[in-house]
């Protein structure tokens, strides 16, 4: 039996932070903005981005042989998949997201074992305590953080706008709304509709320009608050997209009561993660999102649909059901 055995799955797992990092430098030398412009040939595309004649043939080719790129004939071009979601000129751009994975957590990663040793989170400036308060206090780090949490949300929030009962309600509001990528998917799939964002003050000025340039600030309008502190804003159907598995049980307990408190009865709390399924042997994604709730916070963990239709049932929800999105993410719907 051994005879027929292979460690090729076994080594391509190891390695596959090469993926990864030729991926992400890709995308932070511009590879695919400079094709979405133009094809170009290997002495072209070269001069173009700065490189070295050295590494400049087998870092192309590897992305050819990822599907990252196509070469026909010398000349490099964009995949389609490329063309559409790495090229930053265009709205459909959801490389903010392998940004922000290439400065912080790349480098983060690296300290996976010690955050296993120790449970203690291994983020850049681990020192100051809360990621959270370090990144909302630089302006460019907080813009950066808040435009890959638009691209990471993208695609649950088409599909939360497609597949929720929204003609039963007129008023909205998303917990931690970063730039308002949900908010402003669901208002354009749904004209009736209005409401805004929740989150810390720091983020109204980039929320805002991001609503106005849609033509929704008459709509949408931003809400001020912490969400530890204060209480959420009144609303039919509250959101919290990507923001229960940055906190540990209790204070997902807490935000979960705060909005059974916030609806009126008959609202909706709709809460979505790369939720695990409930054997814990599928979503791969939804685990090593786990690991980096680790490596990123004090206290985060991601966790099963039925984990959270407990805590929701503990919250006084009477009725919960889980939905599949996209991809990892499902959403976890909770009627009060």
């Amino acid at each position: 039996m051994t005879t027929k055995l292979s460690p090729e799955k076994v080594i391509g797992l190891g390695m596959s932070f090469w993926n990864a990092k030729t991926l992400l430098s890709a995308v932070e030398l511009g590879v695919f903005d400079a094709l979405a412009k133009k094809p170009a040939d290997l002495a072209t595309l070269t001069k173009q981005l700065g490189l070295h004649e050295r590494s400049a043939r087998d870092f192309f080719d590897a992305l050819v042989a990822l599907g990252m790129l196509e070469r026909e004939a010398g000349v490099y071009r964009n995949t389609a998949e490329t063309d559409f979601f790495l090229d930053r000129a265009k709205p459909s751009y959801v490389g903010a997201i392998l940004e922000m994975a290439n400065a912080r957590l790349y480098p983060s990663w690296g300290f996976l074992t010690d955050s296993l040793k120790t449970g203690l989170r291994q983020s850049e400036h681990k020192e100051e305590g809360d990621l959270f308060a370090a990144l909302y206090a630089d302006p460019t780090r907080l813009r950066g953080f808040l435009t890959a949490m638009s691209g990471i949300s993208a695609g649950p929030a088409r599909a939360i706008a497609e597949k929720f009962s929204w003609k039963d309600y007129k008023t909205f509001i998303d917990v931690g709304a970063a730039q308002g990528m949900v908010p402003v998917t669901v208002a354009r799939a749904h004209p009736h509709l209005s409401g805004g964002g929740f989150d810390l003050p720091q983020v109204a000025p980039i929320f805002d320009e991001f609503v106005t340039a849609r033509g929704l600030s008459d709509r949408l309008r931003f809400h001020a608050g912490d969400f530890f502190k204060d209480e959420l804003p009144k609303a039919e159907v509250i959101i919290m997209g990507h923001i229960l598995h940055d906190w540990d049980l209790a204070q997902k307990r807490m935000l979960l009561k705060k909005a059974y408190d916030a609806l009126p009865k008959g609202g909706s709390l709709i809460v979505y993660d790369a939720i695990i399924d409930d054997e814990r042997r599928e979503n791969a994604f939804g685990l090593l999102m786990s690991l980096n709730m680790l490596i990123e916070t004090s206290g985060g963990f991601d966790y099963t649909g039925a984990d959270c239709l407990g805590w929701m049932r503990a919250a006084g929800f009477s009725r919960t059901r889980v939905e599949h999105l996209v991809g990892p993410d499902s959403m976890i719907i909770g009627v009060k």
